[in-house]
């Protein structure tokens, strides 16, 4: 015989076991019903793609981590999607023919050679939204409307999405003098703004090798208030690019202010900065406030990526949600729906004894039928053993049908949290238990 192989996974990845994964199902149901309601539709794209379609689109910090995949005979080199963005790109440059805009959404795992560690996987979902072909900024102002109305679904009530522009970060930089070939590492200082403030940013932008007149007019820039338009515009008024940033967001805020989107909910944050290198104008990140736990949200417009696959480049703005840590956060919170996440079954059928299986299986089905999620007892032990495993299962409601039952067509229906039990006329059974749930 083999040797026994140790059960384990792969570090960094995981099980979700049942009743885990019903807290995942919650959370994702919501999520697409508010998706739907705006418009948005389902699509799946495979866990592989050849390599060079993902090379190039993340920054070299970010491709180290990409996992490669091989065929033993293939000659394709493969890998494992690092995010649904590119893929997007993918599907829009291969299917022209889709109607513009195109609304999409998709909710898959995602992989990347991260250093496992308490809450950071190597294999974690992703959960997208996108409109691809539309340059409005009322575009902009629907992803956070998606935003707002997500969270608020699920029962987050202090969060703010920060609203920056990638052309303002870029104008910024411009307008301080610094070198083109260093603005990677000022956006990269700046982003560390809320961990390690101002000093830390000034301290950090010194060891990055721009000048210290230069950091002093970068200072001024950052510090301003949320909301400062007119006096961003007054430092900017001769930078294009800037400019051109700042009529974006005024756009996108009147919008949002026609969205009923509360002003306490969004804030335009002109120290905000998005890691990934293919955003080119408004970028977003929603932040949780009370618990402070960091952003659940993040995303912005990339109107350039698809033209790397395709002759043309087409506008595309879009979100991506934390999936993983609003799972947990809620749970963490207790914000899950009481009967969540214990079980699907609503009721148990008995048997009471190997004379009985026929009668409990015709009234499981009826039950089944009435749309009621019902599990039947696959052996006839005794009813103290079957109640008690419906019980360690969480199932509300459980059926006993006996010989005086059958005689009388009722059943026992009893509610196994308060042990109260009624004989009811098996016609009403469905029905009564419905109202009961």
């Amino acid at each position: 015989m083999p040797p026994k192989i140790q059960p384990r996974v792969p570090r960094g990845m995981r099980d979700i076991l049942p009743q885990k994964m019903l807290l995942r199902q919650y959370v994702i149901g919501q999520v697409e019903s508010v998706f739907q309601r705006f418009g948005f539709e389902p699509l799946q794209t495979p866990v592989l793609e050849l390599r060079e379609t993902l090379l190039g689109k993340y920054g070299p910090d970010a491709e180290k981590l990409i996992y490669d995949a091989r065929h033993r005979e293939g000659k394709e080199e493969l890998s494992l999607r690092y995010d649904l963005t590119v893929p997007l790109t993918r599907i829009v440059a291969m299917y022209p023919e889709l109607v513009k805009p195109f609304k999409r959404y998709q909710i898959a795992p995602v992989w990347r050679a991260e250093r496992p560690q308490k809450g950071r996987y190597r294999e974690f979902y992703q959960c997208d939204v996108d409109i691809v072909g539309s340059k409005s900024m009322l575009a902009d102002a629907e992803m956070i409307s998606v935003i707002y109305a997500v969270l608020t679904r699920l029962g987050f009530k202090s969060f703010v999405v920060k609203i920056n522009n990638r052309k303002i970060l870029t104008g910024i930089g411009q307008y301080a003098g610094v070198p083109k070939e260093l603005l990677a590492g000022l956006y990269r200082s700046i982003d560390k703004l809320d961990k390690i403030g101002k000093e830390g940013v000034r301290a950090e932008m010194a060891q990055n090798q721009i000048p210290p007149d230069v950091i002093d007019k970068m200072m001024e820039l950052i510090a301003l208030p949320p909301n400062a338009f007119g006096k961003l515009r007054e430092l900017l008024a001769n930078v294009p690019s800037a400019m051109e940033g700042i009529d974006e967001l005024e756009q996108l805020a009147t919008f949002l202010g026609d969205s009923g989107v509360p002003i306490t909910n969004y804030q335009f944050d002109f120290a905000m900065v998005r890691g990934l290198a293919y955003y080119t104008g408004p970028i977003y990140e929603t932040i949780v406030t009370e618990p402070k736990i960091g952003s659940l949200t993040g995303g912005g417009r990339y109107d350039e990526l698809i033209g790397l696959m395709s002759n043309q480049s087409i506008p595309v703005t879009g979100t991506s949600f934390g999936i993983e840590r609003i799972i947990d956060v809620m749970e963490e919170l207790a914000m899950f729906p009481p009967q969540v996440g214990k079980t699907v079954t609503q009721v148990f059928v008995t048997v009471f004894n190997r004379d009985f299986f026929g009668v409990s299986i015709r009234l499981a089905n009826a039950l089944r039928a009435a749309g009621l999620n019902t599990e039947l007892a696959l052996d006839a032990d005794g009813l103290g053993k079957q109640l008690k495993y419906a019980a360690a299962k969480a199932i509300p409601f459980a059926v006993i049908v006996g010989p005086d039952e059958a005689a009388a067509q009722k059943a026992t229906l009893r509610d196994l949290s308060s042990g109260e039990q009624t004989a009811i006329p098996q016609p009403d059974l469905a029905a009564t238990i419905a109202d009961k749930l």
